[in-house]
């Protein structure tokens, strides 16, 4: 059986899709690394909306990717960058997906973290975003979840210099109820949080960031790293208080950070690993065992697949995430809160599934193939 797949220049070429999955079982938690998935939303495929509606969500289909997640030892980092925050799901929709997950992570004994920002919120003044961060903390604490302090459009818009981060983030960690884990988004990712931490220059950023957290380091578990930089990330974390771990953000290097060197390694919190979950379960497994090699040997080979999610504009690696989800059978349709499933091309989407299919990650492939070529039927590419 072969499938025709069009390539950047609109030419079909051939290509034979593999005929057995990874044989990846469900299994235990971690013992050298804490691993989160942040996790998609499932749109509702019928409900009556507009691109710029609030967020109908298919509450089933999203608990139940989570509870994948769960089933084969992952954290789930929720209602964060990967869930649409800020591109088709609103503040109360993500609380709802807050107390939901959380709720279904209580009674599975799942790990989980939630995204903390300002996004009920345009913009104002630093009052009024402390105020919105502080709504939203209450609700992640409320639904008993560990908290994660996004990066906050409205704070990039209305700080003056580092000074206004250092006091913000100050005022959050002091009534914090637990260790949270600090975000750090690059502008790949959100084009709006440019200068964060009060400058465009990264080297300046970072010593605002390491000093708001060696003011407070029983208040930080870790920080979540969203760069695109390997030596970066690196540098960063080696700079670290003792005690505060460093969450690996970068799709494109992850395995090398994870995998660490002679002065440490990063743990993860990775959008990547939302398709890659299973497979990226196992190889982490492995490198419980001691086993570098075994991991970087698992893992090495996806880093083409993340790096064609990621690909510029980063912001749009949503879309072949939830893609993947569809072609993989863990939701019916392809349909994505705010219309974002026309956010990638054709020839993007052939190659996303040529590169997951390679690597196994379809527990059907035949069901893979046949959802491909009903969307290939959809652009007019008859087989």
């Amino acid at each position: 059986m072969t499938i025709q797949l069009p390539d950047s220049k609109g030419t079909l070429r051939t290509y034979e899709p593999r005929q057995k999955p990874l044989a990846l079982t469900p299994g235990t938690p971690f013992t050298s690394r804490t691993v989160f998935s942040a996790a998609h939303v499932v749109a509702d495929p019928y409900a009556d909306v507009s691109p710029d509606s609030p967020a109908a969500v298919d509450w089933d289909a999203t608990l139940a990717f989570r509870r994948h997640l769960w089933s084969h030892g992952l954290g789930v980092a929720e209602a964060m960058d990967t869930a649409q925050r800020g591109m088709g799901l609103d503040w109360a929709g993500a609380a709802e997906l807050i107390r939901r997950s959380a709720a279904e992570a209580h009674g599975v004994g799942g790990r989980i973290a939630c995204g903390v920002g300002t996004d009920q919120i345009a913009g104002g003044t630093l009052a009024e975003i402390r105020a919105a961060y502080e709504e939203q903390l209450a609700v992640v604490e409320e639904a008993g979840a560990q908290a994660v302090l996004m990066a906050s459009r409205a704070l990039a818009a209305a700080a003056r210099g580092p000074e206004d981060y250092l006091e913000t983030y100050g005022h959050l960690l002091r009534q914090a109820a637990g260790p949270v884990i600090l975000h750090w988004l690059g502008p790949m990712f959100d084009p709006a949080l440019e200068g964060y931490w009060g400058s465009p220059d990264l080297d300046a950023a970072t010593g605002t960031f390491l000093e708001v957290i060696a003011a407070h380091p029983d208040k930080v578990d870790g920080i979540k790293v969203s760069l695109l930089d390997a030596r970066r990330e690196i540098d960063l974390r080696r700079r670290l208080p003792q005690g505060v771990r460093c969450y690996t953000g970068d799709d494109f290097d992850y395995p090398e950070l994870i995998a660490g060197d002679e002065s440490g390694f990063s743990h993860a919190l990775l959008g990547i690993f939302d398709p890659l979950g299973p497979l990226a379960a196992e190889a982490v497994r492995v490198l419980d065992t001691g086993d570098t090699g075994g991991f970087r040997a698992l893992l090495d080979p996806t880093v083409g697949l993340s790096r064609h999610l990621f690909r510029a504009p980063t912001r749009f690696y949503k879309t072949g995430v939830v893609f993947l989800a569809w072609l993989a059978g863990h939701q019916s349709h392809f349909a994505m809160v705010g219309g974002l499933q026309s956010a990638r091309s054709l020839p993007h989407f052939a190659r996303a599934y040529e590169l997951a299919d390679g690597l196994g990650l379809f527990p059907d492939p035949k069901l893979a193939e046949e959802r491909m070529k009903n969307l290939l039927s959809l652009y007019g590419v008859n087989q």
